[in-house]
Parts: structure tokens; sequence; C-alpha cells
């Protein structure tokens, strides 16, 4: 390769790793939200709030490791463990570890040269990782086409809207690996495959192990590719058996991938990380199964977003309407160059058959894993973007003339420029909704809880802010982003630090938690969100054990947490026929003697969740479903004498009538100035109206709620007999019980 040739490889590397970098610079500007309201999303450095709340659970582990040298809070048994998480009983530590160690080396060789904090360097990393993407893909790419087909690779790979909106500065999350990665795995392997020396074949099979070995230190999700190469390497060793041909070439290649790939992950990732690999595909035929992973138990899982399959619009836009449209294209395309033996030697004589089928291999298994959800749309971008590039590539062969040198090379940088204007104008359309979760009351709220509680107290809030209370405020929670932990599900009963195997951490939690909002007993609520501090799912597991019945466990428990202790053993004694001995052990966890202290924490958008929270809440364990009821939200707006809602709300405030799309409810609440007031107006009517005149927000929800726990300190913000208001700021309360 000549000087020449050489400066122009990295020419266009840099151009790629610019386009990539300098759009995502673009993210830091906020653009969807009013100058004037900027600052309330922003730092005290200027910076804006991580975007997503597993980022801080990124930063917490990386300040854990930087602090003594592992990711969790302590060493249990031999084993790390997270006190911080699914509090009180935590969870082993069981997280990939690249982007802790990686973020660590970074932030410690910035400050060698000058005070950087950790929050900046978790912010920053992203942006500059993600455009290695592109890189590799150009390099990949160019492997088997041309410049323009490598380039077209490179710069769709790095302009992919979904990846780039989840790579952005402040996005701090292991999707920032999962393009490089997958890329390099496949790259090496098909060079180990393409290799006519078996030294070189040897050489790229190594490179391709280690590289799968590093991509399952980021993404606990790396046996997708795995299965892949194995699925690739059983049809192609059948095929070249049956066509009478050599096998040994192949099976070096294959067995130095499989064997070290294997060995690596073991010895840097522990047994349990290759035994969920092994255990995989029996958690792959549960996709299809017709009850739910955590039956009787609702599904929390199942509100999550990024965990539905996507619509065929939110595919294109996600993936980038070149990349896809012309990926799909490049399928068909150069199956038909690779079968005109002409086209074949004269455009695409770099790509066989072999290598061309895992291509297509890898696309189909990247569009089977968006049954598990949008967020896997990232595995369909990397064999779409090296289809897209050698498509690109023949084209640009295709108009080759002498004669036109110039044109063709003009009329190919406006192609490129053509197809890449889509991506960029989805990213910029995306930016309007790219908003950090985070703000200024929550910030606030979080420091005021880490600086006011005792360390051992137990954050109970949604599980959306779990991870930011435990790396801000430093303090447990009983529910965060990692939820019931789904990822261990193949390994736990072969793992004896899960204590309940496979049946703890479990989305039980959010039933509690729900049922707790729900109900209007505050007694209740009060023993369920002590149980939850205290023991966590103890209680309920060990009655369990009792009553071999889940439904019944449920209605026990709802019946006794109410209730003093004395009288709880009374109704386990005598109306479920437990021994003492027994109603003594459930007790002990139920109605603990030491209680241990706990906050609770509500926000102003809990009330656009809170169908779900009285969803969930009122679950029947027989029907598996919850409750049929009313809810609707929306915000007030006055005129004159006529008070109206987004959502339907009708008031005329000299007569007090009220209606709701032309209905009258049961009663209306009216809070304003902090004192609340209620007037009834159908005593026929369902539903009952809350108007917060303080916040402008009204909620609509069914009339059984009204005196729920969530009308009260959510909508209403009111202390209650139990509960009482210990830090508020304009969106955020913190709660005490008395």
């Amino acid at each position: 390769m000549s000087k020449k040739e050489l400066m122009f490889i990295l020419i266009i590397i840099v151009l790629i790793f610019s386009v990539g970098f300098y759009l995502r610079l673009e993210s830091t500007h906020l653009s969807g939200i009013p100058d004037n309201e900027k600052m309330f999303y922003q730092d005290e450095n200027g910076l804006p709030y991580m975007y997503d709340m597993d980022s801080y659970y990124n930063y917490r582990l990386t300040k854990n490791y930087l602090d003594h040298g592992y990711m969790g809070d302590a060493i249990v048994n031999g084993t790390q463990w997270d006190w911080h998480s699914y509090a009180p009983s935590g969870v082993p530590m069981d997280y990939p570890p690249l982007i802790v160690y990686l973020t660590a080396f970074v932030y410690k060789f910035l400050n060698l040269f000058a005070n950087v904090p950790l929050m900046a360097a978790c912010f920053w990393l992203p942006a500059f990782i993600a455009p290695i993407g592109g890189v590799v893909a150009y390099l990949f790419v160019r492997r088997f086409t041309n410049e323009y087909g490598a380039v077209a690779a490179g710069i769709l790979t790095v302009t992919a809207p979904f990846y780039f909106m989840r790579t952005v500065p402040g996005w701090f999350d292991t999707d920032m690996f999962n393009i490089v990665f997958p890329l390099l795995i496949v790259w090496f392997f098909l060079e180990a495959l393409q290799s006519k020396n078996i030294k070189m074949k040897s050489f790229f099979a190594l490179l391709s192990s280690f590289s799968m070995f590093l991509f399952a230190m980021a993404w606990n999700g790396w046996q997708y590719l795995f299965y892949t190469i194995v699925l690739f390497c059983v049809f192609y060793g059948v095929f070249i058996k049956i066509k009478g041909n050599s096998i040994k070439n192949f099976s070096a290649v294959a067995g130095i991938f499989f064997a070290v790939s294997l060995l690596l992950i073991y010895i840097f990732t522990g047994f349990f990380n290759v035994l969920n690999f092994i255990l995989g595909p029996k958690e792959l035929l549960g996709i299809f199964s017709s009850t739910g992973e955590w039956t009787p138990w609702p599904d929390v899982y199942s509100l999550i977003s990024e965990l539905q399959p996507p619509s065929l619009g939110a595919l294109i836009s996600g993936v980038g309407p070149a990349l896809f449209g012309l990926g799909i294209f490049g399928i068909l395309a150069l199956a038909v160059v690779l079968s005109n033996k002409k086209w074949h030697e004269t455009y695409l004589d770099k790509l066989n058959w072999s290598t061309y089928l895992f291509i297509v291999l890898w696309t189909i298994t990247g569009f089977f894993a968006l049954i598990k959800g949008i967020r896997f749309i990232l595995m369909v971008i990397p064999p779409l973007a090296v289809i897209t590039g050698i498509s690109v590539g023949v084209c640009a062969s295709v108009l080759k003339n002498p004669k036109s040198k110039n044109f063709k090379h003009l009329l190919m940088i406006s192609i490129l420029i053509l197809i890449s204007l889509p991506s960029v104008m989805v990213i910029y359309d995306n930016f309007s909704s790219l908003n950090p979760r985070m703000n200024d009351d929550m910030w606030n709220a979080g420091v005021w809880i880490h600086n006011n509680t005792q360390n051992d107290t137990v954050v109970i809030s949604s599980w959306i802010y779990g991870h930011f209370f435990t790396a801000i405020s430093d303090r447990p929670t009983s529910f965060d982003g990692r939820l019931a932990y789904i990822e261990t599900m193949p390994v736990r009963n072969y793992d004896s630090a899960y204590a309940f195997g496979d049946r703890s951490p479990s989305t039980s939690r959010e039933y509690w938690m729900d049922k707790a909002y729900t109900t209007d007993d505050e007694t209740l609520a009060l023993g369920i969100f002590r149980m939850i501090a205290t023991s966590g799912d103890a209680g309920y597991l060990t009655l369990d054990t009792y009553t071999q019945n889940t439904t019944k466990t449920v209605e026990i428990l709802n019946n006794i947490l109410g209730v003093d202790k004395e009288t709880a053993k009374e109704i386990l004694i005598k109306d479920y026929n437990l021994n003492p001995e027994q109603a003594d052990n459930i007790l002990k966890y139920t109605h603990p003697d030491n209680p241990r202290p706990f906050v609770l924490v509500t926000y102003n958008s809990m009330i656009n969740d809170g169908y779900w929270t009285l969803y969930f809440g009122s679950w029947d364990f027989n029907q598996l479903k919850g409750s049929n009821l009313t809810y609707s939200y929306g915000n007030i707006h006055e005129t004159n004498s006529t008070l109206t809602t987004d959502d339907g709300i009708l008031m005329d405030l000299k007569t007090g009538n009220l209606t709701w799309n032309n209905n009258m409810p049961y009663c209306v609440m009216l809070v304003s100035g902090g004192k609340l007031e209620k007037h009834y107006l159908d005593k026929n009517s369902d539903f009952c109206v809350i108007l917060n005149m303080d916040d402008n927000a009204s909620v609509v929800v069914s009339k059984q709620f009204q005196n729920s726990l969530f009308s009260r300190l959510v909508v209403e913000k009111s202390n209650t007999t139990y509960f009482k208001s210990v830090y508020e700021n304009k969106n955020v309360i913190v709660w005490e019980s008395t």
C-alpha cells in the first residue's frame, strides 16, 4: 500500500469519525427546550443531565470501581454484591464490565492533564466511541468493494438514527459498543474463512474470538451473534462435506473461534456467563410461550417502549430510510450479481457465496431479534450497512468510465450525500424530542435525600428513577431500571447467590408498590412499604412455601399487612390454618420488630403513568389482569368563568357544574392553596375528577380510587395520617412515614 493510498484512507477515517462526532455535539444544545428553560435541564457545569437513567447506573458502578477496585458495593462470600439495587436483599453483581473499565481508564488518563469530573467523562465518552462503528464499517466494506461503497457504509452507520440517538453525549450506556464489536467479529471471522494461508486463518480467527470476548464484556446480549456464527458453521460445514471438499481448514477456523471465545469469556466474566449462553435457546423459546415470564405477577416489562416490537415506520426511521431501503434491495441485487459469472467477476470478485450467505443470515437474525423490542434495531444496522456499502460499491463499478472519471467522482459524491441526507433529517427531527429525564428539581431532591437521611434508608420510587437515587443520593432503592433482572433468569437456579432462585428478583415488587398506591387503607399501604423496605420479597416467598399458591399468598398478605402483629398472627392461624411457628416465621418479615427507614418519592409526571399504577395495583391474580378502570389526565385552562382541560373537562366556575366528555362525575376534589375541597355531584356516576389548581393538573379516575394513596400523595399532594412531606419543590416531593 502506497503512502498516498494510506493517507487517503486516513483522511476518509477522519471524515467519517468527524461526521459522527460533530453531529452528536448538536444534541448538547437541547434544541427541543425553550432557551429560558434550558438551565432547568443542565447541571452545575452547564452540561445537560444524562438522557437515560441507565447512565446513572453505569456512573455509579464506575465510581465504585475507582473507589475500591470492583463494581459492587461489597464482597459477600466471594461474590461482588450490589446493596443499592433491589433493596434490601441486594443482588449479585452480574453486569458486563467493559464500560466501567474503559471509562475508569479514560477518567484517570484525562486527570493526568486536567481536573475532569467523572460525570463529565461519562457524559462525553459515547460521542467518541460511537463514530468508531462507522470507521470499522468503512474498513470492513472496503475489503469487499471500492472506496465509494466503503464510505457509504461508514457514513450510514454513524448516522443510523436509532444508533445515533442512543450514543449522543449524555447517553452513557452500553449501546455505544453494539455496532463496533459485531462488525469487528464478523469482519475478522470472514477474513479467516477467506484467507488462503493457515497462519492468516488462525490469526483472523483469534482476532474474531478476541472481539467476541470484548463484546461479551460489553453487553449481556452478546450471545445472539455467537448463535448466528454457530448456525452458519453448522450449515456451512455440512455443505462442504456434501460437496466432498476438505473440512480441515474450516474446522480449524471454527474451532479456534469457539474455543478461544468461550475460554476468554469463562476466565474473565465467569462460568455463569458461559452457562447463560448454553441455556439461552431455552429463553428464546419462551418468546412464543402463551404465559408470561412472571406469571401470575403483572409484567412491568410490557410497559417499556424499547421492549415492544417496532412498527414498520419506526423500523425504517430507526435504521435510516436509505440504509433500510438499499439494504433490503442490496440483498436481492447482490444475489443477482453473484448468480451471473461475468458480473460476479467484473463487479464483485472479492465477495463469494459463503460470505454473502453469512451476511444474509446475520441480517435475518437481526430482524428476528426485533420480536424482543425496538431497541434491537441495533442488531439490524451492522449487516444492512455492510450490504448497502457493497451494493453502492457495485453501482460505482458499473458507472466506471475512463473518459469521464471526474464526472463519475462528482456523481458518486452526490449520490453519497443524497443517501445520507434522509438519516440526517430524521436525526435533526429527533433532536426536538431528545430531552433529559432529569432536571434540577429531581437532582435537588436526590441531594436532599443524601444529606438528610441515614445511610440505610431505602428510597421507594418508580423504577424509572431508581438508578438516579442509588447514584446521586447514595441510598438503596426498592426498584430500579434493571427491574427484575431478567438477564439472569437462565442461570439463577444454578447460582447459589440467588437465595430464591428464579423467584427473586421479580416483577412482584411492582405489584406491591402499586398496591400500596392503589389502596385507600393507609395502614395497609404503610405495612406494604415497611415490608418492602425491611424484608423485600422474603415475606411472600416464605408464605408461598406454605400455601403453594401465589394467589392465596397475596390474599393473605393483603389481609394482614394493614393490621397489628397480634391481629395478623390470629388471622394467619384461625383464618388460614397456619401453625404458630409458621405464623411467627411470616410475621418476622411482614411485621418486623426493627423496621428499616424508608422515604417515598413522588413527582408530577407520575400522573402520566397513573393508569398503569392503578391497573397493576388492582391486579386480579385469577384473571391475570387489572381492573377495568377509568383514568385520564390533562392540563387546566381558565377563561373568564370557564375551566377546561386538554382531556375534555368543562366546568362552570360560577355554578360549580362540571362534566367530563359530557358526563357528570360522582365527585369533584378541588385543591387550591394546599387545601382540599370535595363536592358530590352524581351518585350514579362511576368516576371522580381531581383538580389541582396549584399545579394546573387534572385527573379523572374511577370512583373506587378517589381516596387512594395515589390520589392523595401524587395528585392532591396532601399530607395524610401516616405520610408527611419532608422535602418539596415544584415537581418532586419526598415523604416519610409518621
